[in-house]
């Protein structure tokens, strides 16, 4: 292939011989030496052995794969399951011409292994970070469930051990890699694991088909949910502890054509809370927004879709304006962050405390500020104006498009106009927009018409001619998206004057 020239092999071949008495890699010597690459030999070891060669820095590993085999069988034989292909396992080795490991971990797996080749060092950290992974989710199990009933004995069965440790490594991946929700979807012949990050669903998994159903068994197991009932849509929840993390888990079943579809939305309680100042408000929205959450009295709505941070901001809100002074009730669906000198009271329906119930009963507390954590009927509308009007401060969210959607929103729950008018002093209108990844963001030059065509009200300075932009890329950091994060973009809107009228 023409890699080294022959003076070097044979310099690495007496190198070799006098290091370590003719034993060891060749290739690895040639490393050493910088005569060639890890790629390079893994070209090679790959060509000889009439094997494909990857990279797995750019690959994205199927963890259900991993979890086919421990950490030590890993460790034993230098290799590492990657995914599935046309029914075979792929099975990232450093020696692809180890017959009897191949044949071991075909017994292992239950799986006939395709083995494919990769640089020693990616291999290496592969398998260090699946060891280190396994360690913490071990340690994870004990205070795993929180304020939930024991797991009964028949899951400790060795049958549902897989699914054990399947569910485990969900909840562990999905939070190390800040997933809002998981989503397990039955397909004809598979199973997909997907994590909702920044924003957007992304393949996580493809375990087997065969642990659907023990998998579905154990999650409803752990959110105290009927395992016998498949035929109905459930809700559950689950209190999780991974290392210094505590997430609620918020669980929800629906039957398919294929089976039961579980998806999981993830709340992280021990996360940091974000200020005001952090959310992304231009600062002259932040000073409008200031004014207006320091009002004795009046209704203010926090609008947009599902997942775009309308909690995040009534928490910093109350956060900004909790003082000693004020008594400040919220009732809640879940309760996601816990917040000193809050009264802070969680939804039961099913022991009938809904969130009309609940306001009912704090307006008896004697409340300055109440926050409804989500207006979702005509009952507790009008019963977030009423109290509005009648000298208190409140806060909740709905569900619309754009900030004066909201004031159709209410009319079509029955609100009158002239009550919205009287009670009504502002929405903010939110969405959550992706960031660039600042490790691997790549700039490019587009000229002033180019940008123009595309953005013409974008504000360039007189005689400039060229602007540096940047696009994404990918890397390990984000999962090789190019984003890493969102940012808030909001839009405030105060309701006086001729929007009153």
């Amino acid at each position: 292939m023409g890699i080294i020239t022959k003076e070097q092999l044979d310099d690495a071949l007496k190198h070799q011989n006098k290091q370590s008495s003719g034993k060891g890699l060749l290739g690895n010597t040639l490393v050493k030496l910088g005569y060639c690459k890890e790629e390079d030999i893994a070209r090679v070891v790959a060509l000889q052995n009439d094997v494909p060669y990857i990279s797995l820095d750019s690959y994205r590993i199927d963890e259900a794969a991993t979890s086919l085999i421990t950490p030590e069988i890993a460790q034993r034989y230098s290799a590492l399951p990657i995914g599935f292909r046309d029914g075979k396992l792929v099975v990232a080795m450093k020696h692809p011409y180890d017959i009897i490991a191949i044949d071991d971990l075909c017994i292992y797996t239950g799986y006939d292994v395709q083995p494919v080749v990769c640089p020693d060092s990616e291999l290496e950290a592969a398998i260090e970070r699946y060891s280190r992974t396994n360690a913490n989710i071990e340690q994870a199990e004990p205070e795993e469930e929180v304020d939930i009933e024991e797991t009964p004995s028949e899951m400790d069965d060795s049958a549902e051990k897989p699914a054990v440790q399947l569910a485990n490594l969900i909840f562990s991946q999905a939070i190390r890699a800040g997933a809002s929700d998981i989503h397990i979807e039955p397909q004809e012949k598979s199973m997909r694991v997907r994590f909702r990050i920044d924003g957007v669903l992304h393949d996580a998994m493809q375990p087997p088909k065969r642990l659907h159903p023990s998998l579905v068994s154990r999650i409803k197991v752990m959110a105290n949910m009927d395992i016998a009932d498949r035929r109905i849509p459930q809700d559950g929840r689950i209190s999780l502890k991974l290392e210094d993390k505590v997430v609620d888990v918020r669980v929800a079943t629906l039957p398919t054509a294929y089976g039961e579809k579980v998806t999981m939305r993830l709340l992280d309680r021990s996360a940091k809370l974000i200020t005001l100042e952090e959310l992304g408000f231009p600062p002259f929205e932040l000073e409008k927004y200031r004014k207006l959450v320091h009002l004795p009295y009046g209704f203010i709505l926090v609008t947009g879709p599902t997942g775009s941070g309308k909690s995040t901001t009534l928490y910093a809100t109350l956060a900004a304006i909790n003082t000693v002074e004020k008594n400040i009730i919220t009732v809640e669906d879940p309760i996601e962050y816990r917040l000193e000198g809050l009264n802070q009271v969680q939804v039961n329906v099913r022991a009938g405390l809904t969130f009309a119930s609940g306001l009912r009963s704090i307006l008896r507390s004697d409340p300055d500020i109440i926050m409804i954590g989500e207006i979702r009927d005509e009952e507790t509308a009008r019963i977030a104006v009423e109290s509005a009007l009648t000298g208190h401060l409140v806060f909740s969210t709905l569900h619309t498009n754009d900030a004066a959607g909201a004031i159709t929103r209410l009319s079509d729950m029955g609100i009158e106009p002239f009550l919205t008018a009287s009670s009504l002093v502002g929405v903010v209108a939110q969405r959550l927009a992706r960031v660039l990844c600042t490790h691997c963001k790549e700039p490019y030059e587009i000229t002033r018409d180019e940008l123009l065509s595309n953005v013409p009200d974008f504000p360039l300075e007189d005689g400039e001619e060229k602007l540096t932009l940047y696009r994404p890329k990918g890397c390990f950091r984000c999962s090789n998206t190019g984003f890493k994060g969102r940012v808030g973009v909001y839009f405030l809107h105060m309701h006086r004057g001729k929007s009153r009228q």
